[in-house]
């Protein structure tokens, strides 16, 4: 009787019979892997399942009441098991979903910012002279006003009117751009 014996083979197992022991493995391995690929749909993934839980199994032996059949006992086990790898899997997946569209994002985004540079170097390389000096003091450098004025030996006001100017100039370029852009 197949069953009898795997209640003696657990006996000498939890006694730490290393034969009894590879004795059940060798028994219920091929069930063990064939429940996992079932509940798991992916043969691959079931050998890793059927390794894990027969890593895992001397260690779990201690919870087996014998109340049932032991095979009744090994099959909750590979399910629970199984079931756990399930949700491990799409929590990995949900992570690297939302990894990928987070990266998807910062692309996008860099690539609106390089865009964006693209942009403003041609649009800058169409203003006049003085104009392209100042925004580069002011806006490229961070300088204020005063300081942006003293460099290019003009007041402040001059350096406030001009980046008004600038302002003036780019909204009416990029609103041009729009335009030539709608079909």
């Amino acid at each position: 009787m197949i069953e009898h014996d795997d209640a003696a083979l657990v006996r000498r197992a939890r006694g730490g019979d290393r034969e009894a022991f590879a004795a059940l493995i060798e028994r219920h391995y091929d069930r063990i892997h064939r429940l996992g690929a079932r509940v798991l749909g992916d043969g691959e993934e079931a050998e890793d399942l059927a390794q894990d839980v027969c890593a895992g199994l001397a260690a779990r032996l201690g919870s087996y009441r014998g109340d049932s059949l032991f095979t009744t006992w090994l099959y909750r086990v590979v399910v629970n098991a199984a079931r756990d790898a399930i949700r491990r899997a799409a929590i990995r997946r949900r992570r690297e979903r939302e990894h990928a569209e987070a990266d998807a994002l910062v692309r996008a985004a860099r690539a609106d910012r390089e865009g964006e540079r693209v942009w403003l170097r041609q649009v800058m390389a169409r203003l006049p002279e003085d104009l392209r000096a100042t925004a580069a003091l002011v806006l490229g450098e961070g300088l204020r006003h005063a300081e942006a004025g003293e460099i290019l030996g003009i007041s402040e006001a001059t350096v406030s009117w001009r980046m008004h100017e600038l302002r003036k100039r780019l909204r009416v370029m990029a609103a041009d751009e729009e335009e030539e852009a709608v079909p």
